[in-house]
């Protein structure tokens, strides 16, 4: 008997290996998109995510203050570099997977699924490409220690689907829209071609995710009459820890679908 979305997703998140998440992850995506081209709809169902997702043994998870500072211009460095994108890729992969399984309780159309399936696709894609730029040179993911924070925004919003997609795409992968040019010239002061290649990639596809994230938050605001601006604001100002920091990509962000009044005034310049 064939699985219904959600019962796919909690399977990802149940597994504990990045290949092997991953390698699950496409297959899944592939099962989904491959029956929608054919005007076919699986059954999204219902299933029950855990708080968390299974993790390998290793990278050892610390604190962002105890996670090693490395000068990103020396070999180390770029290593460094290469293994956090690695673990934020990882880390999206179960948070688009756990948005298709743990609301499914709200109901939404079709497009939905399709758009954070796609997304899924692209994050385990991009994981596997940073495992092959750290294990060309020498190292692995999990080699290093990561970040232990990267799931807390999907434990506070556990139960509120409009802040979940108000603080993970529009906040945190719009950050990465943020950065990643500056990684990129990085490698391509040190000539590393195919860490460039590989993040002219995520960067290229990211813009998509976060404008997911912009389309289904503005799709619920109008079904709830509620204004996206200030309800953004609210949600971000509850769930996120801090406040958002410049410089902004504000051409990629437009791109996603995030107008600057979204996020200057939550700078600490800002007024909200």
């Amino acid at each position: 008997m064939s699985k219904c979305l959600a019962e796919m997703a909690v399977e990802v998140l149940s597994t504990a290996d990045g290949r092997e998440k991953t390698r699950l992850s496409r297959q899944h995506a592939a099962t989904w998109l491959a029956a929608r081209a054919a005007d076919t709809l699986l059954p999204v169902g219902q299933a029950s995510p855990p708080l968390r997702p299974a993790r390998p043994d290793k990278p050892e998870l610390l604190s962002p203050r105890d996670v090693p500072k490395r000068k990103p211009g020396s070999p180390a460095g770029r290593i460094a570099l290469l293994h956090a994108v690695a673990h934020i890729e990882l880390n999206a992969v179960d948070l688009h997977w756990d948005i298709i399984s743990r609301f499914t309780e709200t109901h939404m159309p079709p497009g939905f699924y399709d758009d954070w399936v796609k997304a899924a696709d692209d994050e385990s894609k991009h994981f596997n490409l940073m495992c092959d730029c750290l294990e060309s040179e020498g190292s692995f993911y999990g080699a290093l220690p990561a970040h232990a924070g990267m799931w807390r925004a999907a434990e506070d919003t556990v139960d509120d689907i409009l802040g979940r997609l108000a603080v993970v795409p529009m906040v945190l992968e719009a950050r990465g829209l943020d950065v990643t040019p500056g990684m990129i010239a990085i490698f391509e002061k040190a000539g590393a071609t195919q860490a460039v290649e590989a993040l002219q990639v995520i960067y290229r596809e990211e813009v998509a995710h976060v404008a997911y994230g912009s389309k289904w938050f503005h799709f619920l605001c109008g079904r709830h009459d509620l204004d996206p601006k200030d309800v953004f604001h609210q949600l971000v100002t509850k769930y996120f820890k801090g406040p958002l920091k410049p410089p902004f990509n504000e051409e990629k962000r437009a791109e996603a679908g995030i107008p600057p009044d979204f996020y200057w005034p939550l700078t600490e310049e800002g007024t909200v």
